[in-house]
């Protein structure tokens, strides 16, 4: 098929033209939160000009007019819009690093007028920020972490928004993505063998994210990795079989997982229709992806949220990873081990100058035996592990054996203090060449 060139050529010059076209800012998108009161001051003129520039695209200079309103006007009615305007300019203008500079004027804004109702609006952009730069569950969940933080934010601190739902939607979405992450990390552990880490993970991915499209998939598996570990797990893996019957009634797993239980001699549960209710629901209304998606979705960086839920609370806590179950427990009365870390404020300022450094007093080297050379006395010196091998005369030592006593005592500590401190790196010394005329002379006598 043979194609006119000058079809080609009128393309790609209408092609050419609307890139200048939206490059020089000539196209127009509404904004947001514009001001309706018709008056002629100065600050409504130069705020209107800057909002004008914000929907052309003429991002610095709107944020300019902005400034110099904020700047000279201080005391304006305008001021708070001209702050989130400047925000917004931010915002509009996206990339990395725009988005970034929007994410502090949002948040100086929402520390400023906490009780506006654009805070909220400025919080739920937070929140969008990061969920616009949110990868794949593959991928590194930094900023699926910060969306999540930042939409439960807005539903804690302004929980009767306009925004309140679509935000409680978009951490569901977040949710789903942190759950397939946790969930992928399982898979790998219990695919390797490893079935104390699949089963940790596991069980924090459906304690935490109840609302996962694939909750059932993880229960069942968390059950399998407690099943391989041991018998001592059996209570662990029926609690899993069990919360698949109750509480995830349309799971191709269900009829498996009463036969596990019965194999386990375990009661089988009735489903709790609340749960059959919501399952139902969300197979009924979830968003089956077309053909392209498929397609395209091996080169897209944004992860496809079409099986989170549609319903339901989602989680309002963070994620913690717990202890593994194949930790011992800590003995009743215990303290156990804590790996909690406390910092305290040094009170005594000194106490690097005065008190001993630990490392120059190393501990003494076990004996091959098993019983220690020596042990300390309460008067400092040190006698001999048995007793009975003690001389007579040693029984009781007069003052000049004690005073000599003390005296190689203090002669030993200052050795060990002269020793050079235990370090990381090997101390290489250079070897001294030798006299050719030394060795001649020793050679020949």
């Amino acid at each position: 098929m043979i194609v006119d060139r000058r079809i080609v050529g009128y393309v790609t010059v209408l092609i050419t033209v609307a890139l200048f076209v939206s490059s020089c800012g000539l196209r127009r998108k509404k904004y947001e939160n514009p001001i309706s009161k018709d008056t002629q001051q100065p600050d409504k003129i130069l705020f209107d000009k800057a909002i004008k520039d914000i929907e052309h695209s003429r991002y610095e200079v709107a944020r300019l007019t902005l400034q110099t309103l904020i700047n000279t006007y201080d005391t304006s009615e305008y001021l708070a819009k001209a702050k989130l305007a400047i925000a917004d300019s931010w915002y509009r203008e996206g990339g990395a690093h725009g988005l970034a500079q929007a994410e502090a004027e949002y948040k100086d804004f929402i520390l400023f007028y906490p009780t506006m109702e654009e805070s909220a609006e400025a919080q739920q952009k937070v929140c969008s920020i990061h969920y616009r730069q949110m990868e794949k569950a593959d991928r590194d969940p930094m900023h699926a972490i910060r969306a999540e933080d930042e939409c439960r934010q807005l539903l804690i601190q302004f929980p009767n928004s306009k925004f309140a739902p679509q935000t409680q939607q978009l951490l569901r979405n977040i949710q789903e993505v942190l759950a397939d992450h946790e969930y992928r990390t399982g898979v790998f552990y219990h695919t390797k063998g490893s079935f104390p880490a699949a089963a940790n993970r596991l069980e924090g991915t459906v304690t935490q994210y109840p609302l996962f499209s694939h909750a059932d998939d993880a229960l069942w598996m968390l059950g399998d990795s407690y099943t391989r570990m041991g018998d001592r797990f059996e209570s662990k893996a029926a609690a899993a079989y069990t919360r698949i019957v109750r509480d995830y009634p349309l799971s191709e797993h269900v009829e498996e997982a009463k036969q596990k239980l019965l194999a386990l001699k375990q009661p089988v549960p009735e489903a709790d229709p609340v749960a059959y209710a919501r399952m139902k629901y969300e197979l009924e209304n979830r968003d089956n992806p077309g053909l392209m998606s498929h397609m395209w979705g091996v080169f897209r960086k944004s992860p496809d949220v079409s099986a989170a839920a549609k319903s339901g609370s989602p989680a309002m806590t963070g994620f913690r990873p717990s202890i593994p179950a194949s930790v011992p427990a800590a003995a009743a009365g215990s303290t156990g081990v804590s790996a909690d870390v406390s910092v305290s404020t040094v009170s005594d300022s000194t106490a690097l100058d005065t008190k001993p450094d630990a490392r120059q007093n190393p501990p003494a080297a076990p004996n091959p035996s098993g019983t220690p050379a020596s042990s300390p006395d309460q008067s400092g010196a040190t006698a001999p592990a048995n007793p009975a091998q003690a001389a007579p005369n040693q029984a009781a030592p007069n003052q000049a054996s004690g005073s000599q006593a003390s005296g190689n005592q203090t002669g030993e500590s200052q050795a060990a203090a002269n020793q050079p401190l235990p370090t990381n790196h090997v101390v290489k010394t250079k070897k001294k060449k030798k006299d050719k005329n030394k060795d001649k002379n020793t050679a020949e006598k």
